[in-house]
C-alpha cells in the first residue's frame, strides 16, 4: 500500500535560524540566476546537479525529464550516483521515488530511506532523499532528487528552499528544452534548403551553349538561399537554341518549387518544336490549372537561329529585352503577353536580327530595382550604359548591380543572360 508523503509541517526539526534562511535564500537566487541564463539543455542539467549537489552538501543529485510518449522518466543529468546513468529510465507510477512523484505531482520527501517503500537505491551511504517535481503551467517537465548522508537530513525551510528553487529549475528546463526543438528545427531546415538549393543549382545550365558566330552566357543570383528566377539553354536538332529567362512570383521555398515545376513543363513543350508564342499559351494553359491562386510566372522565351541570325521570342508578363545594336539601344516591347498562370490568354512574337557586333540582353526586375543606400534604384538607364561597353556580359551586369548597392543585400533575385552576336 502506498505510503503518503511527509507533512512539512509536521516535520519535527527545529527551525532554521534568521541568518541560515537568509544564507539559504542568497544560495536561492544565486543558483536561479545562474541557471536562467542557460539554453543548452546538456550544459544547463549538468550545472543544476553539480552546483546544488555542492551547495546543499548532497551526496547524489539527478535530474529526470519526462518522456511522455513512453511513460517514463529519464536520467538526463546526475551527480554522485556510480550505479545509475544518463538515460537510466523509470516507469512514471511504477519505479521509484520518481516514477511516484511524476505520477502524483506532489514532493516526496523520505528521511530514512530504508523505511520508504518506492526508494530505489544507488550509494549504499544515501540516508534521506527528495523527489521533487517540475511543473510549468501544470505540465510535468521532470523530477528531481537530492540525496544526503545522514538521516533526515532536509529540515522542513531546507526542503521548502529546494521547492521553490524547482520552480526555476522547472522554467530553465522548459526554456531549454524549447530551445532545443527549435534549433533543431532550424537545423532541419537548413539542411533541407541547402539540399533543395543544391538541386535548383543543378537545374540551372551547367556551360554555356557552344554557337558558331554568337557568345551566349547567363548568370544568377538568389536574393535568398532558394530563387524563383531560372535561365535556361534548350538545344534542337536543327542547330536552333531555345533561350529562357524567368521570373516566378515570390521566393524561398514556395518559388522554387514553382519554378521547378514551370521549368519541366517548358521544356517539354519546347521539344515539341512548337513556336514561341505556341509554347507560352499551351504552357499558360497548363499553368492557369495548376498554379495556387495568386501566384504567376513572368517569362521571356526565345529561339535563336544561328543560321539566319535572327532570334523570335514572345514575352508573358517579362521587362522587355535589351536590344543593343550600333545605332544604339532600344527595348523590344510585343503586343500580347499576359504573365504565365493568371488567366487565359494568347502571346505575340518578335522577330530580330543579330547582326555582328549586336547583342539581346534578357533579364529580371532584381536588376532595375536594385537599391543603393540612398534607396536610389539601379533603373533601366544603368542598364543600358552598362551593356554598350563592348567587354559587358551577364557577369560584369551583376556584378555592377552589386556595387551599386554598395552591400546592400539584394531584394530580390537577380538573374541575366546575353546574347552576343559576332
Amino acid at each position: 500500500m502506498a505510503t503518503a508523503p511527509i507533512n512539512l509541517e509536521r516535520h519535527g526539526q527545529p527551525p532554521l535560524s534568521l541568518d541560515l534562511q537568509i544564507e539559504s535564500l542568497q544560495k536561492l537566487q544565486k543558483a536561479a540566476q545562474k541557471i536562467g541564463s542557460i539554453l543548452d539543455l546538456d550544459e544547463l542539467i549538468a550545472k543544476i546537479v553539480n552546483d546544488i549537489s555542492h551547495s546543499f552538501g548532497l551526496l547524489e543529485s539527478s535530474v529526470y525529464l519526462h518522456d511522455k510518449d513512453n511513460g517514463e522518466m529519464v536520467m538526463s543529468g546526475v551527480h554522485g550516483c556510480t550505479l545509475h546513468h544518463k538515460g537510466f529510465r523509470l516507469k512514471i507510477g511504477q519505479d521509484g521515488m520518481v516514477g511516484y512523484v511524476a505520477s502524483t505531482g506532489q514532493m516526496r520527501y523520505a528521511p530514512d530511506v530504508d523505511k520508504d517503500p518506492y526508494y530505489i537505491g544507488c550509494e549504499p551511504t544515501v540516508h534521506s532523499e527528495v523527489a521533487i517535481p517540475l511543473h510549468v503551467d501544470g505540465n510535468l517537465v521532470g523530477v528531481f532528487t537530492a540525496s544526503h548522508p545522514d538521516l533526515d537530513a532536509f529540515p522542513r525551510q531546507q526542503l521548502k528552499l529546494l521547492q521553490a528553487l524547482c520552480d526555476q529549475i522547472a522554467v530553465a528546463i522548459h526554456n531549454a528544452l524549447r530551445f532545443q526543438s527549435e534549433r533543431s528545427q532550424r537545423q532541419a531546415m537548413t539542411r533541407e534548403a541547402e539540399e533543395a538549393r543544391l538541386i535548383q543549382q543543378a537545374l540551372l545550365p551547367k556551360s554555356s551553349p557552344y554557337v558558331p558566330g554568337f557568345a551566349i552566357s547567363g548568370y544568377s543570383i538568389p536574393a535568398r538561399a532558394l530563387g524563383g528566377d531560372w535561365y535556361d539553354f534548350i538545344p534542337f536538332p536543327d542547330g536552333r537554341w531555345g533561350i529562357v529567362l524567368a521570373d516566378v512570383s515570390g521566393k524561398g521555398m514556395a518559388a522554387a518549387l514553382l519554378m521547378s515545376a514551370t521549368r519541366g513543363m517548358l521544356r517539354s513543350l519546347a521539344e515539341a518544336c512548337c513556336t514561341p508564342g505556341e509554347v507560352l499559351s499551351k504552357l499558360n494553359s497548363l499553368l492557369v490549372n495548376d498554379f495556387p491562386a495568386g501566384k504567376f510566372v513572368t517569362l521571356v522565351y526565345a529561339v535563336l537561329d544561328p543560321a539566319a541570325r535572327t532570334i523570335t521570342f514572345a514575352n508573358a508578363g517579362h521587362l522587355p529585352p535589351l536590344l543593343v545594336e550600333r545605332g544604339g539601344t532600344r527595348f523590344l516591347e510585343t503586343e500580347r503577353g499576359l504573365p504565365l498562370g493568371l488567366s487565359a490568354g494568347e502571346y505575340s512574337e518578335s522577330t530580330v536580327e543579330l547582326p555582328a557586333d549586336s547583342r539581346l540582353v534578357f533579364y529580371t526586375d532584381g536588376i532595375t530595382e536594385a537599391f543603393n543606400s540612398s534607396e536610389e534604384e539601379y533603373g533601366s538607364t544603368r542598364l543600358s550604359e552598362h551593356v554598350r561597353c563592348p567587354d559587358a556580359s551577364a557577369l560584369s551586369l551583376l556584378d555592377d548591380v552589386r556595387a551599386f548597392a554598395g552591400g546592400v543585400l539584394l531584394a530580390d533575385d537577380a538573374s541575366v543572360v546575353f546574347v552576343k552576336a559576332s
